[in-house]
């Protein structure tokens, strides 16, 4: 390993379009060399989904300030040029930006072969790590191709941003619980339980507006974990989501917390798709949930509140088996 301090300042300029693990290697690298390393997140245009703010903290999550103080992220830079523009005109911009911000760095690391001449550009030393993509071929451009298919080569935050919710809605004893789980083993991903479950159970029932906010929080909690965890792939499927815990809440405290409405209000962006179980399969009690009278009810409010907040979603009915040939369909189209 080389020894720590060989250069005084190194420079990584990319993309970064996903941050994957060859970009951490070219990071480390640095890090091994240098007394301190600047990190540009550089690219124009650039990419709506995954916008360079968002791409700096991913490269942050790994690299935390407390644990790598020697580690600078810069901001963006004025007016770039075009990803198509010829490189030297890129050269003489970074040139110009950097003599800007009087940052002079004496090594450029990259795993690209416009390396030698930037670095030259620069009056910089150019140290090429895994130019041949031998310790982690990967790189931005097949990712963005097959993010899925190579999420592997993601830090679990990255693929997260990645991964689509689909929320499962329905009245009790409509079968939701049941197909969530039963989407998640066919889909070969993870699925959420519902949260309110848990805190009904733990407080016997009694409910107050606090609690109906703990149940929506700590069940988008539950969705982030599933979203980084090792086993999932391409989608989250969640049991239940906060708007649904924003009628609870009205139906037994007669009021729900303005934090409460919020969480609610943004189920409309936060997934993908909604599902919503038809009540078309026999009521079970399980000694917590009212009668089949109730559950007609609780069906008609779901979907007042999926029409007034404009909710597009997804009806399903049948068997547990065809139900999820139903969602199949839906995720392929």
């Amino acid at each position: 390993m080389p020894e720590p301090g060989l250069y005084s300042h190194g420079l990584i300029i990319g993309k970064f379009a996903p941050f994957h693990l060859g970009h951490r290697l070219l990071i480390q690298r640095a890090l091994e060399q240098c007394e301190r390393v600047s990190v540009w997140v550089y690219s124009r245009p650039d990419f709506a989904q995954m916008p360079s703010p968002l791409r700096r903290n991913w490269i942050r999550e790994v690299f935390p300030a407390r644990l790598f103080p020697g580690l600078h992220l810069l901001p963006d830079a004025p007016s770039p040029p075009l990803n198509t523009e010829p490189d030297a005109t890129h050269r003489a911009y970074v040139r110009a930006v950097l003599d800007g911000w009087n940052i002079h760095p004496d090594a450029v690391f990259t795993s690209e072969a416009y390396g030698d001449a930037l670095a030259a550009e620069l009056g910089a030393v150019h140290v090429c790590v895994d130019a041949a993509r031998a310790t982690v071929p990967i790189s931005g451009t097949q990712l963005r191709a097959d993010m899925h298919g190579q999420r592997a080569y993601l830090e679990p935050h990255v693929y997260a941003h990645f991964v689509q919710r689909v929320a499962v809605l329905g009245a009790e004893s409509t079968g939701k619980s049941t197909l969530t789980r039963a989407l998640g083993e066919s889909l070969g991903t993870t699925w959420v339980r519902e949260y309110g479950r848990d805190v009904y159970e733990r407080e016997n029932g009694v409910l107050m507006p606090e609690h109906f906010l703990e149940i929506a929080l700590g069940h988008r909690a539950l969705e982030d974990e599933a979203a980084r965890a090792p086993g999932v792939h391409r989608w989250v499927f969640c049991d239940t989501h906060a708007a649904t815990t924003l009628m609870w809440s009205y139906l037994l405290t007669g009021t729900a917390l303005p934090e409460l409405h919020a969480l609610a209000d943004a189920c409309r962006t936060r997934y993908t798709h909604t599902l919503l179980c038809a009540p078309d399969l026999p009521h079970e009690q399980d000694g917590w949930r009212a009668n089949t009278e109730v559950r007609t009810v609780q069906q008609g409010f779901i979907r007042q509140d999926l029409g007034t907040r404009g909710s597009a979603f997804t009806e399903v009915t049948g068997s547990v088996e065809a139900r999820v040939e139903q969602v199949r369909a839906l995720l392929e189209q």
